[in-house]
């Protein structure tokens, strides 16, 4: 494969010539003197090693070969002009395409917010959302499908950094009708003879639930099991139970259900964001990245 020894004025020079069939009035729209002008495309030719332009005392004619590089020559500029384009598109967010990572409770409750007003920002710039449990999250961050992610769960992987945003408690639902809606606070040590509605023990909740309640004097009774916290809030609803979950996942407004703090002792989990360190932002994902920073920072 032979190397590209000419480089892009050179190449414009030889393009603006062709087309104007004339040195000077090539140089007038360059801004380069007749002289300069004619160099570069001495040098493109010789580069090349064949003559592109046939120079007579009235005028310049392309060579059939000059005829055949004019073409590719216009195509490579056309191109690389696209793509100058399309890189200013990215940098000025006026296109592009971001994907995060985060778990379900985050898109539904907290990430439609952000996603709103970078919207309003940047009009022109996709989203996708991959709403996954934290391992998923986790793994899809890992492996570069998100260009970073939004979990309760940290990484113990030097590979990755975690960026701790906010904090949240967990909470006890329960119907509004229950005999205990109107507290603020209920002691794990309360929940021993009620029953419960649980997350999966494939979930991260179940794992700080777990140990909160490993030590208390009564067990609390798990009837019934969800993979997902909507799921459990929908049975908690239906009346089978009440439910420990993350006080995001309980809207204070919900029509149907409330939560109460638990307490004795206080269970709480930190939300944060998750990047490789190896992996630079593109700007529109950098963009999204920094608004969700200024909007914890801000409360």
């Amino acid at each position: 494969m032979l190397r590209i020894k000419f480089d892009l004025a050179e190449l414009q020079a030889f393009v603006v010539t062709a087309e104007k069939a004339s040195f000077r009035l090539a140089a007038e729209a360059l801004c380069l003197s007749a002289p300069a002008l004619s160099r570069r495309v001495e040098r493109l030719e010789e580069a090349v090693g064949v003559r592109l332009l046939e120079r007579t005392t009235r005028r310049v004619e392309l060579t059939q070969v000059g005829q055949e590089f004019l073409r590719e020559a216009r195509q490579a500029l056309e191109g690389l002009d696209e793509a100058v384009q399309r890189l200013d598109d990215h940098v000025r967010l006026r296109s592009g395409r971001v994907t995060i990572a985060c778990v379900p409770s985050v898109a539904n409750h907290l990430l439609p917010r952000v996603l709103k007003a970078f919207a309003d920002a940047q009009p022109e710039v996709q989203v996708h959302v991959i709403d996954e449990n934290a391992t998923e999250v986790l793994e899809a961050v890992a492996r570069g499908k998100a260009d970073f992610g939004l979990s309760f769960t940290g990484s113990q992987d030097a590979a990755l950094r975690f960026q701790a945003l906010t904090r949240e408690r967990y909470v006890l639902a329960m119907p509004r009708d229950h005999a205990w809606a109107e507290r603020a606070e209920v002691p794990w040590a309360e929940l021993a003879g009620q029953r419960l509605v649980s997350v999966s023990n494939r979930s991260s909740n179940r794992l700080l639930l777990d140990q909160a309640m490993a030590g208390l004097p009564g067990q609390p009774v798990a009837w019934y099991e969800c993979n997902h916290v909507t799921g459990a809030l929908a049975l908690v609803e239906a009346g089978l139970g009440l439910a420990a979950l993350p006080q995001l996942a309980l809207p204070p407004d919900h029509p149907r259900l409330r939560g109460a703090a638990l307490v004795d002792p206080d269970l709480w989990r930190t939300l944060g964001l998750l990047q490789r360190r190896d992996r630079a932002l593109s700007p529109a994902a950098a963009a999204l990245h920094e608004r969700l920073v200024r909007t914890y920072a801000a409360g």
